[in-house]
């Protein structure tokens, strides 16, 4: 049975699934939709246009689907959030609804956003990614299933985080990390390794994990440009889990983190 607070607020318009719990002083604006047995603790803000899935967990005070922080944005028109099923955001939480027309801030199912950690908007997570407290994501920012971005980073626009990556305490990024990686925590745009505890947490199995280390020296040890260690892991790696570092620098515009204790030119087509 759904259940809500007497001192909350609850739009008609709302569309509540079955079993959700709604705290004191909640509010639930027009055309919002939240999924099954999803539970709200006191002083949350659901805005209009976004969309809860099943299970999920809002702590207190966490906004989401407000307006973006843009100044070509239209209140007029719309745009969503759409938050995948058993997710857990914590207290002050901030996620922001699309800036154009249609489109959408998109969270992934499992994912766990800690406190005051900030989604800008049309930012993309995969599924079972981990926001530690304080970390910040610009507008179109683009992370793959499972990354761990931990406290107080800070991710600039339009920049892209590859699958299992672990971005440590304290980096700042406006440069893409590739698939796998771990950055140097306090070091801007730096990879300082591969993220093995990741690897094998996830289920990968030791030739995958060795085809990625090979990779990663390809790319970033073998004194090879970008362009020529992409030619040479689609030669030596043609399929498989190793192939994915080609496919997401392929698709990289902003260029990719430099590695620690090589140089810049390596990090980027000379």
């Amino acid at each position: 049975m759904t259940t809500i607070h007497p001192t909350a607020i609850v739009h008609p318009g709302a569309n509540l699934g079955n079993n959700v719990q709604i705290g004191p002083y909640a509010v639930i604006e027009d055309k919002v939709c939240i999924g099954d047995g999803t539970v709200m603790g006191p002083h949350v803000t659901i805005c209009r246009f976004t969309t809860l899935g099943a299970a999920c967990t809002i702590h207190a005070n966490a906004v989401l689907g407000d307006w973006p922080q843009d100044v070509a944005f239209k209140p007029e028109e719309e745009s969503f959030l759409r938050i995948g099923s058993h997710c857990m955001i914590r207290e002050g939480v901030t996620m922001h609804r699309g800036t154009k027309p249609g489109t959408a801030t998109e969270v992934g199912d499992h994912c766990f956003l800690m406190v005051n950690s900030h989604l800008g908007h049309n930012v993309k997570l995969g599924a079972s990614v981990i926001i530690a407290n304080g970390a910040l994501l610009g507008g179109y920012v683009d992370v793959g299933d499972g990354v761990f971005i931990s406290g107080n980073c800070l991710v600039h626009q339009f920049t892209r985080i590859g699958k299992l990556a672990i971005l440590a305490g304290g980096t700042a990024i406006n440069k893409d990390v590739p698939p796998f990686c771990k950055t140097q925590g306090l070091s801007p745009n730096t990879v300082a390794g591969l993220n093995v505890i990741g690897l094998k947490r996830a289920g990968i199995g030791l030739e995958d994990r060795l085809a990625i280390k090979r990779a990663f020296a390809i790319l970033y040890r073998s004194g090879l440009n970008v362009s020529q260690a992409v030619e040479r892991m689609k030669r030596e790696y043609p399929s498989g889990l190793a192939q994915e570092f080609c496919v997401f620098i392929e698709a990289s515009k902003r260029g990719i983190c430099r590695c620690r204790g090589v140089s810049e030119k390596n990090a980027d087509d000379e």
